[in-house]
């Protein structure tokens, strides 16, 4: 049995590119949901994920261009539930019975996200993938995360990165001796402006005192360590 009994992943949309430069990665795809798999199997997790789009689709660059802001935030949620769908069905694949809501509707392909259907999927367990984020522009799928982990009861919101293994107090990419936080609480985090999520997101989980793992996607086994209670990534907590 893990550490916690239920959790909410947030996997980037550019989690799922691996080496790619656009979209889908199917390898990197099928390994991650091959963790899914083995924490949702192995150690009883009731499992939410929410994802994001931007490796379809980023409606800051968008609007930039001169998309109208709420219009181009709408298309982002529509590449959310393309890489839910997919990601859907390579859990199915792999004997994970899933489960997409979307907070916006799309009913030919999911369900709309209602709160007490969603509890009850993990109940029956079922993996729920949460998409289109909040359903409204101007806020990104980290707030999402956050909200959906909040209303679901979530223990823990573990942020999986790609290509980053924590919180740092500069980018380590940018800087040599980036240093990396192993713990840090949420009022810090906002008040450094410390890249864990959004302001937004990040100060409803302090609000709402819900710890956020932070790590490295990309290295194997890495979900299910954090699941386990393993020292692994940053914990941002109260």
């Amino acid at each position: 049995m893990g550490k916690y009994r239920r959790v909410l992943l947030k996997l980037s949309g550019e989690a799922l590119m691996g080496e790619s430069a656009f979209g889908i990665d199917w390898d990197t795809l099928a390994s991650i949901a091959g963790q899914i798999r083995t924490v949702h199997d192995q150690h009883g997790v009731e499992i939410g994920i929410v994802v994001g789009g931007g490796n379809f689709w980023r409606g800051q660059t968008a609007a930039v261009h001169g998309m109208e802001t709420a219009q181009a935030h709408y298309a982002g949620m529509l590449a959310t539930i393309i890489n839910a769908l997919a990601l859907q069905d390579a859990l199915e694949k792999l004997g994970v019975d899933t489960r997409v809501q979307t907070a916006i509707a799309v009913t030919a392909v999911a369900e709309p996200y209602i709160r007490r259907r969603a509890i009850r999927h993990f109940e029956k367990g079922r993996v729920v993938i949460l998409a289109g984020g909040t359903g409204n522009p101007f806020f990104t799928t980290d707030t999402g995360a956050a909200l959906r982990a909040i209303e679901i009861d979530a223990e823990v919101l573990l942020m999986a990165k790609n290509g980053t293994d924590g919180v740092y107090d500069a980018d380590p990419r940018l800087v040599a001796d980036a240093r990396k936080y192993e713990q840090v609480s949420h009022h810090e985090a906002l008040n450094r402006r410390l890249k864990v999520m959004d302001s937004t997101a990040l100060a409803l989980c302090m609000d709402n005192k819900l710890p956020i793992i932070v790590f490295d996607v990309d290295v194997e086994g890495s979900i299910e360590r954090a699941v386990l209670g393993e020292k692994i990534g940053t914990l941002v907590s109260s």
